[in-house]
């Protein structure tokens, strides 16, 4: 008999899972060391518009690569966890930094990440995106906001406002009055493992302090896509040890060098088609 965890039906049961101190304070601090100091990753940042004037920023990558950003996307524990929620083999659809600086950082309007990914081909709603504290997350500088159990909606229609498209309000108002918001808010190294259909948004940073944020996204190997999309269809994952994490040179080597998507001229990406948090 097959042993569901705690995890596992949490996870089916409210769409989201918060697992604290996924990875360890020397493993983000890595991490933030490396993001917070990459002039690779700030000259590929894409801005946009959240519909109220302000400026949100993210920077996009398909493939891991073998950089510090690989290593946490390929890392054992967790693939092995998002295989475990989906039931089955996942590969990377594509990795983010999602760039909330503090003072100007932007909102996220109400949006379910397959309500973008339907566009691409993907019959299912079978990913899972996982985001990756690298800073504090907290309800002033605009953490991430979900509505519990919203994935059992399915897909909603979503429009364009400003660069983002967001979720059909009316559905989005409706659902608030029989499901709960949840402020997830996170210290760096806590994971937050969630179902591409749970509908999530979030607030301007107001504050003094920057809330970036690593998320990598997963799509089950049998859910290939029928058509090309600005991400890739089924590349088989090589996981790597965990240890991998801190074993690797977090230099500016060339042989890690990552390949930044360039959401600015690239039509079929369009920024109104990428999500982030």
């Amino acid at each position: 008999m097959k042993v569901i965890s705690k995890e596992k039906e949490y996870f089916d049961e409210h769409g989201f899972v918060v697992i604290r101190n996924f990875f360890s304070k020397e493993e983000i601090q890595r991490l933030s060391n490396k993001a917070h100091n990459d002039n690779q990753l700030d000259k590929a940042s894409s801005t946009m518009d959240d519909g109220k004037g302000n400026a949100v920023r993210l920077s996009l990558w398909n493939h891991p690569g073998d950089s510090i950003y690989g290593m946490f996307a390929r890392c054992n524990k967790l693939v092995n966890k998002v295989e475990e929620f989906l039931e089955g083999e996942v590969y990377h659809y594509h990795s983010k930094m999602v760039l909330k600086d503090a003072k100007v950082g932007g909102a996220w309007a109400w949006h379910q990440d397959y309500g973008y990914w339907y566009q691409n081909g993907l019959l299912f709603p079978d990913l899972c995106s996982v985001m990756i504290a690298v800073d504090k997350a907290t309800k002033e500088n605009g953490c991430l906001q979900v509505i519990r159990g919203s994935h059992k909606m399915g897909r909603v229609n979503h429009v364009l406002s400003g660069d983002q498209a967001g979720a059909d309000m009316e559905r989005v108002n409706e659902v608030l009055k029989v499901r709960e918001k949840v402020y997830c808010e996170m210290e760096p190294g806590d994971a937050l493992f969630f179902h591409s259909n749970l509908l999530h948004a979030s607030d301007q940073n107001k504050s003094e302090n920057s809330r970036w944020s690593m998320i990598c996204c997963y799509n089950k190997a049998s859910n290939n896509p029928y058509k090309e999309s600005h991400h890739p269809s089924y590349v088989k994952l090589n996981k790597v040890n965990d240890e991998m994490i801190l074993k690797v040179d977090i230099g500016n080597n060339d042989n890690q060098k990552v390949d930044f998507s360039d959401l600015r001229s690239d039509d079929k990406s369009a920024t109104s088609l990428e999500s982030g948090v």
